[in-house]
C-alpha cells in the first residue's frame, strides 16, 4: 500500500491510502471509505464518483457535487475537496463549468477561486494544459466523458446529455484539443457511468434523429411500447470511430446510473437528487 501526499491550502486528509491502482480505486479518506471508478485506458489521475463517501444528507446523501440542487453549500464544499484530493489536486485546483446542454468548450488556466470547484462559465466541456489542475463535470444520468491527450499534454472533461450527443459536444472538444497539438490516433477516451439503453426511453422525433446521426443500432424498439430505447454510449463511440479513433482508444464503463442505486439518477429520483463528479488532473 502506497501513501499519497496531498498538497492543499485546506487541511489535508488524515490518511489517503490507495489500495488498488487499476479498476475501481478503493480510497480511504480519514475514517470514510470512498471509491472512484477508473478507466483501464487513462494513465493520468482521474475518476468517476458514485454517491457514497461524502457528508451531504437526505436526497443528496452523501457525495453530492452540486450546489444547484438545494444541498447545503458547506457540505458540497467538503465533498468537492475530498474528490479533488482523490486525484491529487488541491481544493483550489479544481475547475468546472456551469452545464447548459450545449456544445461550448472552455479552457481552464486556473480554478475560478471562491468556493471549491466554482464554475468558470456556461459550457459543457472544459480542458486544461496546466499541470496540477483538475477539470470536472457533474452528472446524474448524462454521459461523463474524460479525455487524455499525451501528445498535446492536456486533459478534458465533457458533459453530454442527449442534446450534447446529437450536437457533438465531444467532437467540439476534440477540435479544441487538436488546435493545441493533439493527434487523434494518440487520444484516450473514457465514458463513465450514465443512463444506459435499458433505461433511456425517448419518443417523438428523437429516435429518427438518432438513427440518422448514428445508424439503426443506436435505437432499440420493444414490441408493444411506444417509446424507443436509445443507447447514448454507443452513439458517442460511433461518433469517435467516425473521427478515426480505434476501439482500443475508447473505454465505455457499463454502469447504468438509473438501475444502480450506487449512483444519483435524475430520472429514477424524479429530479430530487444529487450529482456525481467526473474529474481528471493534468499530470504531464
Amino acid at each position: 500500500m502506497r501513501r499519497v501526499r496531498i498538497v492543499s491550502k485546506r487541511r489535508s486528509p488524515p490518511s489517503l491510502a490507495v489500495v488498488a491502482a487499476v479498476g475501481p480505486r478503493r480510497v480511504r479518506y480519514g475514517a470514510t471509505a470512498m471509491a472512484l471508478l477508473t478507466s483501464k485506458l487513462l494513465t493520468v489521475p482521474h475518476g468517476f464518483s458514485d454517491r457514497h463517501g461524502g457528508v451531504s444528507q437526505g436526497p443528496y446523501a452523501s457525495l453530492n457535487a452540486s450546489r444547484s440542487v438545494g444541498d447545503d453549500g458547506r457540505a458540497v464544499d467538503e465533498n468537492l475537496a475530498r474528490l479533488a484530493a482523490l486525484v491529487g489536486a488541491a481544493p483550489d485546483a479544481l475547475a468546472t463549468v456551469q452545464q447548459v446542454h450545449g456544445t461550448t468548450v472552455l479552457e481552464a488556466t486556473r480554478a475560478k477561486g471562491g468556493a471549491v470547484g466554482e464554475a468558470l462559465g456556461d459550457a459543457d466541456a472544459v480542458f486544461t494544459r496546466v499541470s496540477g489542475l483538475a477539470v470536472g463535470v457533474r452528472t446524474a444520468d448524462c454521459l461523463p466523458i474524460l479525455v487524455e491527450d499525451p501528445v498535446g499534454r492536456q486533459v478534458a472533461a465533457v458533459h453530454a446529455g442527449w442534446r450534447g450527443v446529437i450536437g457533438d459536444v465531444l467532437g467540439a472538444t476534440l477540435d479544441r484539443l487538436r488546435q493545441n497539438g493533439a493527434r487523434l490516433e494518440a487520444l484516450r477516451v473514457a465514458i463513465g457511468p450514465a443512463i444506459q439503453a435499458c433505461c433511456f426511453e425517448v419518443d417523438g422525433d428523437l429516435p429518427a434523429r438518432f438513427e440518422a446521426a448514428f445508424g439503426p443500432r443506436v435505437v432499440r424498439r420493444v414490441d408493444g411500447k411506444q417509446k424507443v430505447h436509445v443507447d447514448l454510449p454507443y452513439a458517442v463511440a460511433t461518433s469517435l470511430r467516425a473521427r478515426g479513433l480505434g476501439e482500443a482508444q475508447v473505454d465505455v464503463l457499463p454502469d447504468c446510473t438509473r438501475c444502480d442505486a450506487r449512483f444519483f439518477s435524475h430520472r429514477r429520483d424524479a429530479g430530487r437528487t444529487g450529482r456525481m463528479l467526473s474529474l481528471v488532473r493534468c499530470a504531464f
